[in-house]
This record gives C-alpha cells, structure tokens and sequence, in this order.
C-alpha cells in the first residue's frame, strides 16, 4: 500500500468484486502466512468488540468488529466488522454480513471496503484447511459437516480440493436445509448429529448453537474436530482431547460466552504453558505447529480438537491480499475524497 500525497480514494469492492479478484487469491496460504507472522510476533491483534442485542421478534442479533494489522515485508492494517441475525434466513437474507476495510499503515486513512461475507468464511473455512492439513490424521476419507449455511458451503469448496474423494456426511436441525446443500455439493444427509460424526475422520462445527451436544464417545479414533462455531462440543472432549490447539489464547481468554472462556473461569481449563489444579492446560497453538515449534499430533489414534476464536489479523490479512488482486484488474468503485 503506497502512502499518497493527498487524501486517498476509498476502492468499494461489493460482493462480486472479491469473488472476481479472489480466483487469484489463494485463502489457504494467505492463512498460513499470516499465522507465521502471529508466531514470530509480527502482528498486531486486539481484542474484538461485541455488541449484542434481540431484534423486535426476538432473534439474537449481533455486531462484531475485528481489529487487526499484520506487518512483515507488506503491512496491512484494518478492521472487519460482521453482523448477524438469526432471523436473516426466514428473511431469506444471509445470517451473517458486513464490510472489511483496510487502512493506508503511514497515514491510516482508509483506503479500500470490501463485502465481508466471502473473506470472514473463506478464511475461516482456509483455517480449517489448514488445521486439517497439520492436525488431521493419515487417510482422511469421511468428512462430517454439522450445520449446513453458507459456511458449511465454503468449507466443503475448499476440503474437497484437498479431499476430493472423502464421503461427506451432513446435518442440520432444518433438513431441508440438509437435504439442499447435500444436493450442492455431493454429500449424504445424517438424521441426527451423532450417526453424522461417528466415523469421521474430520468434523467441522459450523452452527449458530449456544448448547453443547457431542459428546467424547462419538468421536473416532484419530478423528480431528474443528470447533469452529465454538459451542458443539461438552466439556469432556476439551478435557478427554489428545491434543487441543487453539488460535490465539489472549483472545479466548477474554471471552466469557463460548465453551473455552467459560472453562477458563470454571477453572477447567488453562493456557498453553499454564498449569492450575484440576485444569486441562491447551497444548498449542495453529501458529506453533505451523513454525515447528510443537510437533502436532502424536499418534494417528489421537483424538485432536482444534478451537479457533477467530483472528481478525487473518481477515485483514486475505482482504488485502483480495484488494492486490483487484487493482491488479481495476475492479471495484473508487469514491473520490
């Protein structure tokens, strides 16, 4: 990002403006750059704020904004901000949807806003990637999807590219939503939760549930839970886990909502490096692994549960480089100051 002589033109790329830049994006290495950098100390990521609410029907709502600057060879500093109803789907409206934008590092004008809907679950769905790539045991062939919105979407686009011969099992509490993204995307539709995990060598949370439901015993040996919607699991799989890694635990920390924080404060459970009485301490994190600094999973039996929270400096991170890809090609709209 060029620091410029006068006031900077703000670049809005709507949603079908990151989805033509993103084909020359690729999210996954985007993601393991940028946790590189979060493990040598080259990022500066703040807690989140969060705002929530209940709508006049009284669907939980919520505003979320995510702060974060990775610096390095090409700094990108910005903030993301993400807003969800649960009401949106009977609107026929996406759930979750908001804007990202990015700052010039010597001036901190803003300089680009991007449609977050794509960025915030690609990179979360890159995360999981990832994580699977390190974490996942040998011969991954069955992957379980448990909710089935546009994040479960992102997900299965990018494990089929790694995993394109894995069965893929799914579950919602709306079937019919089962049944449509099952059709999408080649997939079988589990009638309850538990027949979708058993057997999996992969299964990926990405519900809205605030209530805790799978347990330690439907999990397969050597299977690799990515927590990502944060409150699937009970207790006893963060405790019973060969190994649990996180993505960042300053920011669980601070949490007091999802499963990790409330642990924490019941004293269940402590940091990387930590011991308490009667606590599980969590191994490492994504960041470790990914530098060599923890060796990952033991063995292939091992049961391993990764719980990211959600770093803002991976989506600051991707939509700057989805902003090089669109100059790169003149899309967008430039308001003039």
């Amino acid at each position: 990002m060029s620091t410029p002589s006068s006031e900077p033109a703000l670049r809005v790329l709507r949603r079908d403006d990151v989805l033509a830049a993103a084909v020359d994006v690729d999210p996954v290495a985007s993601v393991e750059a940028t946790l590189l950098l979060h493990a040598r100390g080259a990022t500066t990521l703040p807690d989140e704020a969060y705002l929530p609410w209940h709508t006049a029907s009284g669907a939980f709502a919520r505003s979320l904004a995510l702060p974060g600057a990775v610096w390095g060879d090409r700094p990108a500093v910005g903030l993301k901000v993400i807003n969800s109803s649960l009401d949106n789907p009977s609107r026929g409206l996406p759930r979750a949807q908001g804007w990202t934008f990015l700052f010039d590092p010597d001036t901190a004008r803003p300089i680009a806003m991007l449609s977050a809907a794509w960025i915030s679950a690609t990179r979360t769905a890159a995360y999981t990637v990832l994580s699977a790539r390190r974490l996942a045991a040998p011969g991954l062939d069955r992957i379980a999807v448990l909710g089935c919105g546009a994040l479960a979407e992102s997900h299965l686009d990018l494990l089929r590219v790694d995993h394109p011969d894995a069965a893929v099992v799914v579950f919602d509490q709306d079937p019919a939503r089962a049944r449509s993204l099952a059709a999408l995307r080649r997939a079988e539709v589990a009638d309850d939760p538990r027949t979708a995990v058993e057997g999996a060598g992969l299964v990926v949370c990405t519900t809205t549930t605030t209530t805790g439901y799978i347990a330690l015993d439907w999990l397969a040996p050597g299977a690799l839970v990515a927590h990502v919607s944060l409150d699937d699991v009970l207790p006893e799989v963060a405790t019973g886990a060969d190994l649990v890694v996180v993505d960042d635990w300053p920011l669980i920390a601070a949490d007091d909502r999802r499963l990790f924080g409330r642990m924490l404060r019941e004293g269940t459970l402590c940091g990387p490096g930590e011991s308490a009485p009667g606590a599980r301490a969590v191994d490492a994190t994504l960041a470790d692994v990914v530098a060599g600094r923890h060796p990952g999973r033991a063995k292939d039996t091992d049961v391993v549960l990764s719980n990211p929270f959600g770093m803002g400096v991976l989506d600051v991170a991707l939509a700057a480089d989805v902003y090089d890809a669109a100059l790169a090609r003149d899309l967008g709209t430039v308001l003039e100051p």
